[in-house]
């Protein structure tokens, strides 16, 4: 089960480091995605987008005011797999 998650959480930081064009060394847990990385709405969006293709799950738009910085993506992406 935590091999499951940590995986998961794995694939979580490539997606978005990937959306955000950005080194994985460069995304801490705590980072924020707007004032670290300068990721506007639209980049977010697209965040959302690229975590519900890859990972096949769907996530309310709702939720972006959540997705902040990885913490609260792994949070919001772990009860998306809870609702399924």
């Amino acid at each position: 089960m935590t091999s499951t998650i940590e995986s998961r959480k794995q694939e979580i930081r490539r997606i978005v480091c990937e959306t955000l064009e950005i080194d994985p060394d460069e995304l801490t847990d705590t980072s924020s995605f707007r004032d670290d990385h300068d990721a506007d709405s639209l980049r977010a969006i697209e965040i959302v987008a690229a975590l519900e293709e890859g990972l096949g799950i769907k996530i309310d738009q709702s939720e972006l005011s959540r997705m902040v910085d990885l913490a609260g993506v792994y949070t919001v992406v772990s009860e998306a797999y809870d609702r399924t």
